[in-house]
């Protein structure tokens, strides 16, 4: 049975939801803060209908929050003042659970706290994937007793391909503090210094477009966004800090006093650790889906690459050329949108002879 579904917030994740749903022929509801989206969605069929305000709510069977944490408690408050349906069923997509589920114990209606370990460092409604969320992680928090509303989204949601897992909103917090939201803090606290370095050494930036340039691309995030996740996960926030000042002090102290074992086993447990994460599995960082490919300096090498690609209509998202070999082969950065695009660029590519790897 088909459910009219309005959906706020019609950026990457969004958007792609919407797609998800209209595989069901579900009716869906779009509106976003910006017109150019609403009309956007609705020239290319991402959305049935552009909604004329909050107010479209009190129609619709399920409403989905795809929009920051902190606006999200704003369009709550104001839901709750609405006649909403007695059956319906609201969620969010919220990169944090445990302020908004504080909140969702005040409501007048049913909510189940939401958030799809999915993304791309491409927003917006444009950047659209229907396969955005597939073998991806979908959190999600309900309140007690809530088991058959939580059946009746997971049923919803159920085109998205997505592994739904249910989890505590502190429990939540704390695994993507320590699994997402501190690396992208350590990640732009690491290009800042690097700006710093270019104000002296100004070739410091070429050299950063290698290995520098990967362990920092999730830096390049929107800077809202994370200001929101921020403050919403603040406490759990503060603590882990605190903790990687800790572990920085330790391995401080380890080369001061040039302790070879001590920095040696450092180094050794994270790559154990390391070795031990399940390979190109979605986690809390979106993952990236880059080929690096040996390029001979031959004339329309590149050319070849990128058409042979284009004729088996293989999208990619990005293309680089990194700076720094210095050898007879420069090396190609191909990001695709998804894995399986990206095995059968590989494929293709390799079978016109080039070398190529999947970066880990």
């Amino acid at each position: 049975m088909s459910k009219k579904v309005f959906v706020i917030g019609l950026g990457l994740i969004g958007a792609s939801l919407c797609q998800n749903l209209k595989q069901t022929n579900n009716i869906v509801y779009g509106w976003d803060h910006s017109p150019e989206s609403c009309v956007y969605a609705k020239e290319t069929g991402i959305i049935d209908e552009i909604a004329n305000g909050l107010e479209t709510a009190c129609e619709m069977d399920v409403i989905i929050l795809a929009v920051p944490v902190q606006v999200a408690l704003t369009y709550l408050k104001q839901l709750a003042e609405l006649s909403l349906k007695n059956s319906v069923v609201v969620t969010d997509v919220g990169s944090t659970k445990s302020k908004v589920m504080e909140v969702a114990k005040e409501l007048p209606f049913t909510f189940i706290g939401g958030h799809p370990m999915a993304g791309s460092h491409k927003s917006g409604v444009r950047a659209v994937n229907p396969l955005l969320f597939e073998e991806a992680y979908y959190i999600l928090t309900p309140l007690e007793d809530e088991q058959s509303a939580l059946e009746e989204l997971i049923a919803l949601l159920a085109p998205t391909k997505a592994k739904f897992v249910v989890i505590d909103p502190k429990g939540h917090d704390q695994m993507v503090g320590v699994l997402s939201h501190l690396p992208h803090i350590v990640a732009s606290g690491l290009v800042e210094m690097s700006d710093d370095l270019s104000q002296k050494h100004p070739r410091a930036n070429q050299l950063a477009a290698g290995g520098f340039r990967d362990i920092t691309r999730i830096a390049s995030s929107d800077p809202q966004m994370w200001t929101d996740i921020l403050i919403t996960n603040r406490e759990i926030l503060l603590q882990l800090i605190q903790e990687w000042q800790k572990k920085m002090s330790t391995i401080f102290h380890k080369i001061d006093q040039q302790d070879h074992q001590g920095i040696f086993d450092f180094f050794a447990q994270a790559k154990e650790s390391r070795d031990l994460l399940p390979p190109q599995a979605r986690g809390a960082i979106p993952a990236f889906y880059d080929l690096l490919v040996d390029i001979p300096d031959i004339a329309g090498a590149v050319a070849k690459v990128t058409t042979v690609l284009s004729q088996h209509h293989l999208s990619i998202i990005n293309l680089k050329i990194q700076e720094t070999r210095e050898d007879i082969y420069g090396v190609l950065e191909l990001s695709f949108k998804n894995q399986q695009d990206l095995l059968k660029g590989k494929e293709l590519i390799e079978n016109e002879h080039f070398i190529c790897r999947i970066r880990s």
